[in-house]
């Protein structure tokens, strides 16, 4: 994928996200002994959300090839970026050679993503 959109963007947004995680998961007395180098080849999985839409299955059963489906979002929207199904930023779609890519617009901070998890 592109350079824009390196593990370099996400990564930091998922070593955030782990570091929060383990930070609350334990008391105060043992947050100086986190080593975050035991996660870091853990894989996740990285994904992005264009929209949403519902309908009843008596629609989506009518869907063929060349049906269009509405989507909730507006066009020119940021994209949402999940990992592991948790919102950690939002995004620009970007191509390079010839590649999709995105381009990070705003990244949700640490606090927000655990409220989230909550």
């Amino acid at each position: 994928m592109s350079t824009e959109f390196s593990a370099n963007s996400a990564g930091v947004a998922v070593e955030e996200l782990a570091a929060d995680a383990l930070m609350s998961a334990q008391t105060p007395a043992m947050t100086h002994d986190i080593n975050l180098d035991v996660i870091l080849d853990v894989p996740v999985t990285l994904s992005l959300e264009v929209g949403r839409t519902r309908m009843p299955i008596r629609s989506l059963l009518q869907l063929n090839q060349g049906s269009v489906v509405e989507l909730e979002r507006a066009a020119g929207e940021p994209l949402d970026v999940y990992v592991n199904g948790t919102l950690v930023a939002h995004g620009q779609v970007v191509v390079v050679n010839e590649k999709f890519g995105i381009r990070l617009t705003d990244v949700v901070s640490p606090a927000e993503r655990i409220r989230k998890l909550r």
